[in-house]
Parts: structure tokens; sequence; C-alpha cells
């Protein structure tokens, strides 16, 4: 069975009030559907695996199953909506009824993405969907253009970050099903918000995980983390990649989605002539010929591999762009983070100016923590193809407490960390709540039902972090408390100090959009100069507009820090506050030397008649 780009092949759907249905099931005797009533429909065995059928008796909203050779029956790994959780019923959704608003929506190109990531189920205190529709102004205010949702595929009970989906097709009942994410995707294109999607094809969960009854979804070819690799370059692996882009097919086509984050493209363990990230690059870009958008692919990589992020014209796997790690752990060693666990390969200050100039760190060079040779050099990539961050679900909810940067480091220093991500020749992302200082943390949660399972998953946490934490106990992933402590406090922004840190934001935020040279995401323009003793960093971005000088002191004291030229500047940005213009213009005479307070950054702007174009 193909792959049609158009509308959806597999699973149950609904055309001119008739069902088709499609289960692919290689090597089975029997496939049959089984109504919630009873009725039992059996399909017909066709090519490749494939076991087709149409019928009037399914229709919307109507609840089925799927027995396979005469065995208990099983929900459909291609379900669309679970209502009753991983193991029960699946039912069946016509998603071309829903009416959609938001036909004068045109996403924007990738480089003008300001990035929001956040976890439906702890972004508000309903974590649904709808909730989140009435805080899009709050975002638009921000300055967000873009927000990224953690993975909504369905998973065990109502408390997960995400990653333990096991229907990829199937939006979480808990957060408000498939009609709730169009309903917010609408709205969000009518505020002119772009919508990412955090979505897993490494793995699925060891939770309601019936692929494997169905047909060869996995290979012990290759080992991952999760165990056996999804199977997509083995035997019988063409029915896997057709399940995969149709996934990726769906949330453009039907749920218009703008842009997906490829969880840990690199467990994805393809030998084949063709990568499926190429195959997938290839059937997005037919499907934005066909509605004449723009449909973007963001892969987390932690190979510092350049192939993953090239066109498959010039032999790369087709990627638009991938998260960045290694600038966030130069920065955390910048700003005082112990060198410990990965954290040991990086070196303060000296790494994070290498990353604002050549992305990856390690490109070719010798990797301590990982004792060989690692990387390549991200040449010919542009920078609107790199995601940076201080924070993420990851590094905040991978440490044992879950603290955000807002208890970790002093005010400065958190100021002088954003600045840092947002100063960067690359696309920036926030994470939830860090925009006013959330204090709360955020922490692991997971709501299983196997005893054995919740056991597993304390101890494997505990195992993976202890080498960067000691003392204390790590929060229970099983507890509600863990979970509801993980929720966002909406009232710290009632305070002044909080309602002032969001101000700080969101002047940053709209200064980056203001000035040519800082939107011009080129690290070609882009050079640096250390001050290791000093612990300071000064950044220069250019274009053919005018000249940008960031000025990083990451040290508690206050610094005298020597410019690299003689030159007329602006003060336009302070992280000590906002400065009067006759405090901060220094364009009288030439200056050679700032003077920045400890734990601060400073932006400065040389007056467009003495711009230059190569930079310092």
């Amino acid at each position: 069975m193909q792959t049609t780009i158009e509308r959806r092949t597999l699973g149950v759907t609904i055309k001119q009030k008739k069902c088709s249905i499609a289960v692919w099931a290689p090597n089975k005797e029997n496939v049959t559907v089984v109504l919630e009533e009873g009725r039992r429909i059996p399909l017909k065995k066709n090519e490749y695996g494939f076991w087709t059928g149409k019928t009037e008796a399914l229709f919307a909203g109507q609840r089925y199953k799927i027995s396979i050779d005469e065995q208990a029956p099983l929900p459909d790994p291609t379900s669309i909506f679970q209502p009753l959780g991983v193991h029960g019923y699946s039912e069946v959704v016509d998603l071309q009824l829903y009416q959609w608003e938001d036909q004068e929506w045109k996403n924007p190109t990738q480089a003008a993405y300001i990035i929001y990531e956040l976890h439906v189920g702890t972004f508000t205190e309903e974590g649904t969907f709808d909730a989140l529709i009435y805080k899009l102004d709050y975002l638009k205010d921000l300055g967000i253009n873009a927000i990224e949702l953690m993975p909504v595929a369905q998973f065990p009970g109502e408390r997960n970050w995400g990653y333990d989906g096991v229907y990829p097709f199937a939006v979480q009942n808990s957060y408000g099903g498939p009609r709730g994410l169009q309903r917010l995707v609408d709205a969000c294109h009518k505020k002119k918000v772009a919508v990412i999607l955090d979505v897993v094809y490494n793995h699925l969960g060891p939770e309601g995980n019936y692929l494997e009854a169905y047909g060869p979804y996995f290979t012990d070819k290759y080992h991952t983390p999760w165990g056996k690799a999804v199977n997509v370059d083995d035997a019988y692996c063409d029915g896997v990649r057709q399940f995969i882009i149709e996934n990726m097919l769906m949330w453009f086509r039907d749920f218009h989605i703008d842009a997906l984050r490829l969880d840990a493209v690199h467990a994805i363990k393809d030998f084949g002539a063709k990568h499926i990230l190429s195959a997938m690059r290839e059937a997005a870009d037919e499907l934005g010929r066909l509605t004449g958008q723009h449909y973007y692919l963001i892969g987390e990589c932690d190979l510092n591999d350049v192939r993953y992020i090239r066109h498959p014209k010039d032999d790369g796997y087709g990627l638009h762009g991938q998260w960045i790690d290694e600038f966030h752990h130069a920065l955390r060693v910048s700003v005082g983070e112990q060198q410990l666990g990965y954290y040991a390969d990086f070196e303060p200050i000296i790494h994070l100016a290498k990353s604002f100039t050549e992305t990856y760190v390690y490109n070719g060079i010798y990797s301590p923590h990982r004792k060989k040779t690692f990387g390549n050099a991200a040449i010919g990539a542009k920078g609107e193809q790199f995601i940076v961050f201080s924070q993420n679900h990851d590094q905040v909810g991978n440490r044992m407490l879950g603290e955000r940067s807002s208890v970790l480091y002093s005010k400065g220093l958190q100021k002088t960390m954003v600045t840092a991500v947002l100063a960067a020749p690359y696309l920036p992302m926030l994470f939830m709540g860090e925009e006013y200082g959330e204090t709360k943390p955020f922490q692991y949660f997971v709501s299983h039902t196997d005893a054995e399972l919740a056991k597993a998953v304390q101890e494997g946490r505990r195992k993976e972090f202890e080498q960067f934490h000691s003392g204390g106990e790590a929060p229970d992933p099983m507890s509600m408390e863990t979970f509801d402590r993980s929720k966002l406090n909406w009232s710290l922004l009632e305070s002044e100090t909080h309602m002032a840190i969001f101000q700080f934001y969101k002047t940053l935020i709209a200064l980056r959009k203001s000035h040519s040279a800082w939107r011009t995401l080129d690290q070609l323009r882009v050079k640096t100069v250390v001050f290791v003793d000093q612990q300071s960093l000064v950044v220069n971005r250019w274009d053919e507009q005018e000249s940008l000088f960031f000025v990083f002191n990451f040290s508690s004291h206050i610094q005298h820090i020597t410019l690299p030229f003689k030159g007329n500047l602006i003060r336009i940005f302070d992280t000590e506050g906002i400065l009067k213009k006759t405090q901060t213009d220094l364009g009288r005479s030439p200056i050679e030397e700032v003077q920045m307070a400890a734990e601060s950054a400073s932006v400065f702007q040389m007056k467009p008649e003495k711009s230059h174009e190569k930079g310092i």
C-alpha cells in the first residue's frame, strides 16, 4: 500500500460516509475489527502485509479494537483517539470534519522563530489544550511567535513528559484529544503563532505498546537505550517506514502543525540506501507543494554530524534544523556549573565563544568524556538551523530535583544567560516559566499502572544522573505531588519582582527583533574575544547596517573590559537596568574600555556611519 500525500491511508478513515480500514500485520493469518458492541468485521489480506476492508458499520464516535489471529482484541496502533487510555477501545475520528479558520496563516521562515517550549499538562492548572489557548495573548505580549509542545501522543494515565507515548497517531485524551489539539493550533495561527510538535520515532513507551503483536515494528539488529530499535532498515521495514511517514504527514496536513521536533534522531538506526529522515523530508516537501505551506523538521541529535541538517541533494538527511546542547553546556560551565558528567568536556568562556562562531564545540577534536575524537564541522550550515537555550525540559528535569536557573543562579547570571541565548546567531528557545523566574521545579513524572515498571523507572532515573548530584532523595516519579509540584505558579506574575523579570525578557526579545544585525543569523558574521582571567567575553555581530557588541561578565566582580578596537558606541541594553541615554551614549569620543558590573551583560551598537562590514 502506497502512502498518499493528500489523505490518510492507514487505520480507520472516513470518506463519503464509508470507512476504509487498513492494518499492517504481515505474517498473520487473520485480522478482524471488533466493534465495542461485539460486531466483527473481517479484513482481507493484500500485498506487503496489509489487511484492508470497507464498511458502513463504522462511523465517527464509534469504538473498536482489532483481533489478530483470533486472539484477544487490541487497540488500533494507528488510532487517532484513545478515550479510555492505552488499553481501551480506539475511537473513530473524522479529522476532516473540523472547520479550520486559519486560511490566512502562513508559516514564517524558520529564521524568524522565537520558540517557547512547554508541557501541556503542567503549563496551566487545568493541563489542557483549551486552557493553553487563554495564555496565547500572554505569549504574544512576551514576543513569542512559535510554541513547541512536548509530545502529546497517547501515554499511560494522565501524567507523563510524553516520551512514553505508545500511540503515535493518537492525541492524549487528558489534554483534550484530537479536537482539542486542532482548536489549539487554529487559535495559535489566528494569533500569528506557529506550532512545533515534539514527536518520538526512535522508541515507544513500555506500557500499552502492542505494536509487536501486529508485526515487526522493532528489530534486534540494533539496540537503543530503550531496547530494540524501531525497524526502519531491516526485513519488513517498508511497513514501519510508511507508519512513520504517514504519522508525520498527519500532523502537518490534518492538524496544521508547522514543524516537528524529532526526539533523539541519533537513536533511529538506518543504514539503508535512503535514510528515513531523507524520505520524511521528501514527503514533507511534496505536501508543502500541495498546500503552499512550509513544513520544518527539527532534530534532537547529539552526534555533531552536519549530514543530519544538509539537504538530501547535498548527501544529507534533510533536517531543517537541530537542537544544540553544546551551547547550553558551554554556557552552564561559564556561569559556574560543576564540570561533571558531560559537562567535563567543556571549558568556561572558551568553549562558549567557540559555540558562538562554529556551533559545534566538538567538531572533529578529541572528547575526554567520550574518550574518542568526535563530531565534524558545521560547514555550510546556516544559523537558523540551530536552536539554543539556557534551559529546556531535559536540562531542568534531568536534575535530581528538577531545579530551574531561578533557584540555582543569581538574578544577574539569569539575565546574563538569557542575553547570551538571544545574542547567539541561532534560533532562541525559552522553557516555560523562565521568562518570569518560575521557582517551582520541573521534575520527572509518570503514571504507570504496573508497579514493577514504576520501580524500574525510579531506579533508572537515579542511575541516570548519579554522577551529577549527591545527597537527598529523588522525587517519586509516580507521585501526584511530583506532578503538582511541576505545574507553573502563574500567581508569581502578581509580584513586582517576577513581573520585572518578564519585562526584562520582553524588552530583550523586542530588541532582537528590531536590530538587523541581531536578526542576521550567520556564523560568518560573528567574532569573539575571550578574557579568560576576567571570565568575560565579547561577541561582535554585524551586517551592512550596523555592528553590535555583546559584552558578558560572568564573574562575581566588576570588570574593566578592554575592547579590541577603538570606536564610537552606544550602549543600547544592559542587564542591570534601562539606562538613560546620557549615561549610555558613549559615542561622544572613541572608547577602548567598558566597565561591566558583576554578573552582567551589555549590548553596544556602533553608530551606522561608523559601522564596519568585517567585524572586529
